[in-house]
């Protein structure tokens, strides 16, 4: 095989090593680890998690990985397709910088197939770790999450599929050219147009990150069978890059491997709600603190944002991406609780529907010349007896900007998301998970017993 970009990537990603990644980028895939396979554990009480578990149980296969949240075992591309839609199944999961879920597909991807392959704790680390390199590289490589979804249509969060496949060949030791061969059959497996945002119940939204995570698994797998596809996806024409890049995008790809880890980018969330949904409840509920607001006194609320971010959340038929109706909630209840969910009760009380109806999303100006793909919200409230205050929120708790989550924080979010859980020994695991023989040790707490 000649020296292309995509054996580039591959040669890089097979020579890749616990030993040479730093302390603090160790301990921030662990947090990663840890927080997508709690995730997945409360998801699979969700919808999508419920569906996604009961369609694997029904197709077999050998138990190699466990459908977490339950006794299930079965192969790893199954269980990666359960439990990367069960952890994206009621938006509790972390985001990145650069846009989407790596976790919900990459985390997933990688356990399964360390799972089957009785890998250790340092190895499923360092593909994780690897895995968002790869990921998060691509989609900027295309243009971001924004650029993906208004050039292609595509939710970009389908290219984690070929990041999957480089984590998985990792985990399987491939050959360099195999990992080539998996990046390419990778694509024949994952797609998602943005449509899918208009569904209702946040099934399909879910299930397309468990989709990407069981294409990844599945190309490794296939790719080591000895099924072939284009020995460059990325560099040929017609390939990858061709199709979806944006400018300079083969520089972008390689660029700081090694060197910039892409998982440091990682934001944890710590409200159930879309992403773009936070910085907005935060501010609201920081000035109703601050200024002794009681929610009846409110006549009006604005929420000014980036435009695409207003897009993503505005009036959306998904409630918990639906800036509107999770900011009324926040405001009539004092926060949205990880372990409550307000819908449908909430659409009984009588001062929901006032209060949503007073709440409007417009484009800032500012945040949209500062900050056009960020996160961050400008929010004003104006009583009836005539004050009106603001506030401004550039990075909600948890971005990586204000420096991503402590263990603390963790271990408070997951007692309270999951009070009937042993929560301690999930968060003690996971930080000596390099010291693991297998990973079956940590996600052995993430099941329950027959």
């Amino acid at each position: 095989m000649s020296e292309s970009m995509t054996l580039t990537l591959a040669q890089y990603a097979a020579s890749t090593s616990l030993e040479r990644i730093p302390e603090e980028v160790r301990e921030r895939a662990k947090q990663v680890i840890l927080d997508e396979l709690a995730s997945a554990h409360f998801g699979r009480e969700q919808p999508a998690g419920t569906l996604a578990a009961q369609y694997v149980a029904g197709l077999g296969g050998p138990p190699e990985a466990r459908v977490l949240g339950t006794p299930l075992r079965i192969s790893a591309p199954l269980a990666a397709l359960a439990n990367g839609t069960a952890g994206h199944a009621d938006e509790i999961d972390g985001a990145h910088v650069v846009g989407g879920h790596p976790g919900a597909t990459l985390v997933h991807a990688a356990v399964a197939m360390a799972e089957r392959q009785s890998a250790t704790g340092a190895e499923l680390l360092n593909a994780v770790i690897l895995g968002y390199d790869i990921g998060v590289r691509l989609i900027d490589a295309c243009g971001g999450l924004f650029g993906v979804k208004e050039r292609h249509h595509l939710n970009a969060d389908f290219l984690h599929a070929v990041a999957a496949a480089v984590a998985s060949s990792r985990l399987m030791g491939l050959a360099p050219e195999r990992y080539c061969h998996a990046m390419a059959l990778a694509t024949f497996q994952a797609s998602g147009l943005v449509a899918l945002f208009q569904e209702k119940r946040h099934i399909s939204k879910a299930f397309c990150n468990g989709q990407y995570a069981m294409a990844g698994v599945s190309a490794a797998l296939m790719a080591a069978t000895g099924f072939e596809g284009c020995d460059d996806i990325l560099g040929d024409p017609h390939g990858l890059l061709d199709a979806w890049g944006a400018d300079n995008a083969s520089v972008v790809v390689t660029r700081g491997l090694g060197k910039d880890f892409a998982v440091t980018g990682a934001n944890f969330k710590f409200v159930r709600a879309g992403y773009p949904i936070h910085a907005p409840v935060e501010a609201a509920l920081s000035l109703v603190a601050r200024h002794a607001i009681d929610t009846e006194s409110i006549s009006a609320v604005k929420v000014g944002m980036p435009a695409r971010a207003l897009r993503v959340v505005n009036d959306r038929w998904m409630r918990n991406i639906c800036l509107q109706d999770m900011l009324a909630v926040a405001l009539l209840r004092g926060g949205l609780r990880l372990n409550e969910t307000p819908f449908p009760t909430v659409l009984d009380e009588p001062a929901f529907a006032p209060l949503r109806a007073r709440i409007t999303l417009v484009v800032n100006p500012l945040l949209e010349a500062q900050a056009p793909d960020g996160r961050g919200a400008v929010v004003t409230i104006r009583t009836r007896d005539g004050r009106t205050v603001s506030a401004r929120v550039d990075h909600p708790r948890g971005h990586s900007a204000r420096g991503g989550a402590t263990w603390d924080e963790l271990t408070a979010k997951w007692r309270e998301a999951a009070p009937e859980q042993d929560v301690d020994s999930w968060i003690a695991s996971t930080r000596k998970l390099d010291d693991l023989d297998h990973v079956g040790q940590l996600t052995s707490l993430f099941s329950t017993q027959p």
